[in-house]
């Protein structure tokens, strides 16, 4: 799986046209699924995303996380972060996990999320038209890519 963290003051997804899902300070997570990743990897990987610490503290160092601030999340399936451009200027997607696997791995990742105590989850839908709007304050990127923890 990869997920792309980044930092936000807020963010929201409208899913199909309908209404937005908010959230105020918190995280926004990209997240692919790679057609060869199972189920057994989502806890882990949701540990890291909720405990990553790239909020300031009170000295501005990057060291608190966003379950110690009481922060949210807000998750958005990605099948393009799986895009392999190494043939050409049009990228392949034949890595990356159809519907049948890829669903259950964001479900439980939404799940895990939650447990790591984060306030509140709000979340797109694999396979949905969504608009995404982000506002940061310093951009703070994160990729996480667990095919590199196999090495």
């Amino acid at each position: 799986m990869r997920a792309v963290i980044q930092r936000v003051t807020e963010a929201s997804v409208a899913v199909n046209g309908g209404p937005e899902r908010r959230i105020g300070p918190g995280l926004v997570i990209l997240l692919g699924v790679r057609e060869t990743d199972d189920l057994a990897i989502v806890p882990k990987l949701a540990e890291k995303c909720a405990n990553l610490r790239i909020f300031e503290d009170e000295a501005g160092k990057l060291n608190r996380s966003a379950v110690e601030l009481g922060y949210e999340a807000l998750v958005v399936s990605n099948f393009t972060l799986y895009g392999d451009t190494a043939k050409g200027k049009r990228p392949s997607f034949s890595h990356a996990a159809k519907a049948d696997l890829a669903v259950p791995c964001y479900e439980q990742f939404l799940c895990e999320l939650g447990k790591q105590g984060l306030r509140a989850v709000q979340h797109g839908e694999f396979g949905a038209d969504m608009q995404v709007r982000l506002l940061n304050d310093g951009p703070v990127t994160i990729v996480i890519d667990t095919d590199e923890w196999k090495k």
